[in-house]
């Protein structure tokens, strides 16, 4: 697997994300382009909808959402799932970018225009995708952005019990054999608080950030 390449610069210039509303937005504008994606993650911030409007909202909630790598929690019936699936990096993005924009799915927000361009960015190795597999069957997975030491995750689905948390245990461990530091999940969830998440202010989620883009990108990424 070949490293990522950088894309073009953003035109835009990102807004702090201490300017952030009680929501967490920053603000509406610019695009969608690699550039400008990459260098809100590297900011702080990260895409999202916003349903009054046509163009795309950045975000930067405050506290963040994200779950320790070695602060994981994996239940014995968990550990006995991880032996039930196949765990893949990469096979079947689009497949998985799909399934998590299917619009049957409860508080869904991924349109078209944030799938075409985290496919671009797939196709420029920063997009991943952390899939399980049961009898050659797509049946759960997530996809998200890395960046050196940081994984961003977008969203997870799944077709079988337990499907989707294997691919999360199969990314923390991917991202702790490579030295990897911050898994950030944006908003802690009562799901996600289950399997570890945590809060922490956007303050010290900018600290975390700024260590993470000094790591290397782990070799399940490209590295």
């Amino acid at each position: 697997m070949t490293g990522p390449v950088e894309p073009s610069p953003t035109r835009w210039a990102m807004p702090d994300p201490d300017q952030a509303d009680a929501s967490g937005l920053v603000a509406i504008g610019a695009d969608l382009e690699p550039g400008t994606i990459l260098t809100a993650y590297r900011t702080g911030l990260f895409p999202m909808p916003v349903r009054w409007s046509r163009s795309p909202g950045w975000w930067s909630p405050d506290p963040r959402g994200v779950i320790p790598l070695d602060g994981l929690k994996v239940s014995r019936s968990l550990r006995k799932a991880c032996d039930r699936f196949e765990v893949r990096v990469d096979t079947a993005f689009d497949d998985v970018i799909l399934a998590c924009a299917d619009p049957r799915r409860p508080h869904g927000w991924i349109n078209k225009a944030i799938r075409e361009a985290y496919r671009d960015l797939h196709r420029r190795g920063w997009a991943h995708s952390v899939e399980t597999w049961s009898d050659g069957e797509l049946v759960g997975g997530l996809y998200g952005i890395a960046i050196g030491g940081l994984f961003a995750g977008e969203s997870m689905f799944h077709r079988a019990t337990d499907a989707s948390k294997v691919a999360l245990v199969g990314l923390v461990e991917r991202m702790v054999e490579g030295e990897a530091a911050l898994l950030d999940v944006q908003w802690k969830t009562d799901h996600l608080a289950t399997l570890g998440a945590v809060e922490v202010p956007r303050s010290e989620y900018r600290r975390r950030l700024a260590v993470a883009l000094e790591r290397p990108l782990p070799p399940a990424f490209g590295g």
